[in-house]
């Protein structure tokens, strides 16, 4: 099958959830003998003569790195593109981009949609963003052929808003990581193995990094806490929480990757996820991965991994992720291990296969 992909700011190693989703989906569906190409937003490409990634082909399109009206944009430039190329199928992922569902529907393209979760609920948004949001899902969940959901809270808000009774859940999904032994990285940050907390995102206000902050502030530890990520867009919030890290002695690392990543994964004491808005946290599986002990608020994306009631806290109460925190770190005893978890349920081998038989379901 030739399939063209748009929605991620591209691969490979872009900051985001989508971006991290289809870098690990789509080489392993190329490796199955299909065509397969993913639009990139040209701001995002460090190295413009890639064109292609593990068997992916890389098709670089202009998009204005301005978050109002950067994926509508790139993704109707795509949607012309894709008209032109006439693929068997084109996967749309998120529902900004999802606004273009019924162009490419116009223009005869067999249209696959991903809800990666109700966008419209982060708090970057203003109101008029939050309405083209709504619209991108409704307009996708409506007039696409297929709908792929990444978890059941997603299933159940198309059901209930839009009675598209038919869509396909497939589970975002995690490697299995291979534990480094290395701490040269970790050492130049003055960090100690198990002697420190973890985060991990873009720097937005749904994250909730601030309120994580202020509750590590309000206990007394030795335990060092680490931020990583950084934001794609910088903004008043993005540089006021740099500035609240720093005044409260949290170590920033910026966007990281590979061995790096490993290192921070692999001697972490403590991953903690304070999110107001999530779709299906790869953050978290990652960290559940590396059998990390986990902290996370109670929003329903997290709920539905299905944790222990002592890994989760009440969002938004920076009293009770204080107390959560105390205690995670105070209990040395914790054993995880979650690779049978990992293997059966987010494993990207079968999420690809999964994939796979959605379009099918539609080419024929």
């Amino acid at each position: 099958m030739k399939i063209i992909v748009l929605g991620t700011r591209g691969i490979p190693g872009i900051l985001g959830g989508v971006e991290t989703h289809c870098e690990e989906l789509y080489p392993r569906i190329a490796k199955l003998e299909h065509d397969v190409t993913v639009i990139t937003r040209t701001p995002y490409v460090k190295d413009k003569t890639l064109k292609s990634y593990k068997g992916v082909k890389l098709k670089h399109i202009f998009a204005p790195k301005q978050k109002s009206i950067e994926a509508i944009i790139h993704t109707f430039l795509g949607v012309i593109y894709a008209g032109f190329k006439r693929p068997d199928v084109l996967h749309i992922h998120a529902i900004g981009p999802m606004t273009m569902t019924p162009l490419a529907r116009l223009l005869g393209l067999k249209v696959v949609v991903t809800n990666h979760g109700p966008d419209y609920d982060r708090q970057k948004w203003g109101k008029l963003a939050k309405s083209i949001l709504q619209l991108g899902e409704y307009l996708g969940t409506k007039t696409a052929q297929k709908v792929i959901v990444i978890s059941e809270v997603i299933r159940t808000i198309l059901s209930t808003k839009y009675n598209r009774q038919d869509s396909i859940l497939i589970y975002n999904g995690v490697n299995l990581p291979e534990i480094s032994c290395n701490t040269d990285y970790i050492t130049s940050l003055n960090l100690k193995k198990d002697n420190y907390i973890i985060t991990v995102g873009r720097f937005v206000e749904e994250k909730g990094f601030s309120d994580l902050i202020k509750a590590y502030s309000n206990i007394t530890t030795s335990y060092k806490l680490v931020l990583v990520g950084d934001a794609d867009h910088e903004t008043a919030y993005s540089k006021g929480l740099k500035k609240e890290a720093v005044d409260a002695g949290v170590i920033l690392t910026g966007f990281i990757k590979g061995e790096q990543l490993r290192q921070i994964f692999s001697h972490a004491r403590l991953f903690v996820m304070p999110s107001y808005h999530e779709g299906l946290p790869i953050a978290l599986l990652e960290a559940m991965s590396y059998n990390l002990d986990v902290l996370v608020s109670d929003i329903p994306a997290n709920l539905e991994i299905g944790l222990g009631n002592n890994h989760y806290f009440q969002v938004g109460d920076i009293t009770a992720l204080s107390t959560a925190l105390f205690g995670a770190l105070k209990n040395t005893n914790a054993t995880i291990n979650n690779s049978k978890l990992m293997h059966e349920k987010y494993n990207w081998n079968l999420i690809a296969k999964e994939t796979i038989e959605v379009y099918k379901s539609i080419k024929t």
